[in-house]
């Protein structure tokens, strides 16, 4: 095994949103990549449908009111600095520094009216990434994350590749917990936009090539059917099928290919944005397109305590923006927006008054969500805020009904239970309906 230490960032917790991973190259002993793949297979053919997922994780609290709920009439202390421009859709408006975005939102879902009562980015992160409110305040995954049931209950649209990647590292939240760790995320662990861009657990490790590899999967075999000739349960039989499909996801030019983003057009990658956010938008559109059921890619810091404005208009709103629009673009004109579904939130919005120190605080009572694709409607502003942000006016929504869409349009069964650590049932979703007026 090694340790590996991926890119960070932390909140005004002071955890950090990546701890130390441990990454299996290519081992045969314990749970490594065969495991993985056999335990994947697992997944009811039955429930697929042409789907994949694209999950823009906006970790640390992406501010609503600066973003896609404007208050322009609001007091100075609650509308801020930034001034609302027109979008596609006649009427809405959004920041003046959300240009591309703007130009976009006829092809999108946005929600303004979600609301949840936890304002900690630990707990929070948590609900938002499984749909479950954790047991306390910094918690593991006490329940697998959506990514992980989409995983289980799915598999990768094409054989040999992963159902679940997160790019470029796993965060808190988005594991497997009681489902296994042959559910927990593939990762990269490196950044796209780095000329010596590589995928680590796609190579092959200290210098071993692929006769070498091929030579000790012969011996495995050798093993194997010691083994199996002492195995009364049956356990051992097929293993074999699913080695040779870890050996496949190293070896495969369809996977080595998909994970290649030199492949794209050098203008394409100008236009997503030649920083980490934009080329992993654009790897994470080329690996739904290759087979991955689910992308996500984690886009955090943006925990704005201090200096909110000047660090969304000089760093965190211009990359977004312009990788973002284009990911809706690029999808849209390759006519795949309908077969992919894109989610775009964090774990809560930001205080509608601003602080003393020109930033804004943690705030759950309402926030905004995006949402395109995967067979929505297009050009849908649902929910109002109150006048200044604090709470939703209209139309009031939950985490848990996002998710239900998410898991509806999927055709999985959010009641459908699985059995945790302690042996008792717990439903994929336990609450939360499908939002109508987005539906199709």
């Amino acid at each position: 095994m090694f340790n590996i230490r991926g890119k960070q960032y932390r909140s005004c917790d002071g955890i950090t949103r990546r701890d130390m991973l441990k990454v299996g190259a290519l081992s045969f002993g314990g749970l490594g990549l065969a495991d993985w793949m056999r335990l994947s297979a697992q997944a009811d053919p039955s429930a697929r449908k042409d789907l994949s997922v694209i999950l823009l994780w906006k970790g640390g609290g992406p501010s609503h009111l600066d973003t896609w709920d404007l208050k322009p009439e609001a007091p100075a202390e609650f509308r801020g600095t930034f001034n609302p421009i027109p979008s596609a859709i006649p009427g809405y408006q959004v920041s003046e520094h959300l240009p591309y975005s703007a130009r976009v939102v006829d092809r999108l879902s946005i929600l303004r009216s979600v609301s949840h009562p936890d304002s900690g980015h630990e707990s929070a992160s948590h609900m938002l990434l499984t749909g479950y409110k954790p047991t306390n305040d910094i918690p593991s995954n006490e329940v697998p994350s959506y990514g992980s049931i989409v995983s289980h209950e799915m598999g990768a649209k094409n054989p040999g590749f992963p159902a679940y990647v997160t790019l470029p590292h796993v965060g808190k939240g988005m594991a497997a917990s009681y489902l296994g760790v042959a559910y927990n995320p593939f990762e990269t662990l490196a950044d796209p936009n780095a000329e010596n861009f590589s995928v680590r657990n796609l190579k092959l490790p200290n210098g071993l090539t692929i006769d070498q590899l091929d030579h000790r999967m012969a011996m495995l075999k050798q093993f194997d059917r010691m083994r199996r000739d002492t195995d009364a349960s049956g356990l051992i039989a097929g293993m074999d099928a699913f080695t040779q499909q870890a050996w496949n996801l190293v070896t495969s030019p369809a996977v080595q290919e998909a994970f290649d983003i030199n492949k794209e057009d050098a203008k394409l990658r100008d236009r997503y944005g030649r920083h980490d956010w934009g080329q992993n938008m654009l790897l994470g559109r080329r690996l739904v397109e290759a087979g991955v059921r689910f992308v996500t890619v984690d886009i955090g810091g943006w925990d704005t305590h201090g200096n909110n404005f000047e660090t969304l208009k000089q760093r965190l709103l211009p990359k977004f923006d312009q990788s973002f629009a284009t990911l809706i673009e690029d999808l849209d004109q390759r006519g795949r927006l309908d077969n992919t579904l894109v989610l775009v939130w964090g774990e809560f919005g930001r205080t509608p008054r601003i602080n003393a120190n020109s930033g804004r605080d943690h705030w759950s009572n309402v926030m905004s969500v995006v949402m395109a694709g995967g067979g929505l409607k297009r050009g849908i502003v649902l929910g109002e805020s109150d006048p200044r942000a604090e709470f939703p006016k209209e139309r009031p929504l939950t985490p848990q009904d996002v998710l239900a869409t998410m898991y509806h349009l999927l055709g999985i069964d959010r009641h459908k239970t699985f059995t945790n650590d302690a042996n008792r049932p717990v439903e994929i979703l336990n609450y939360g309906e499908p939002i109508p007026e987005i539906l199709a």
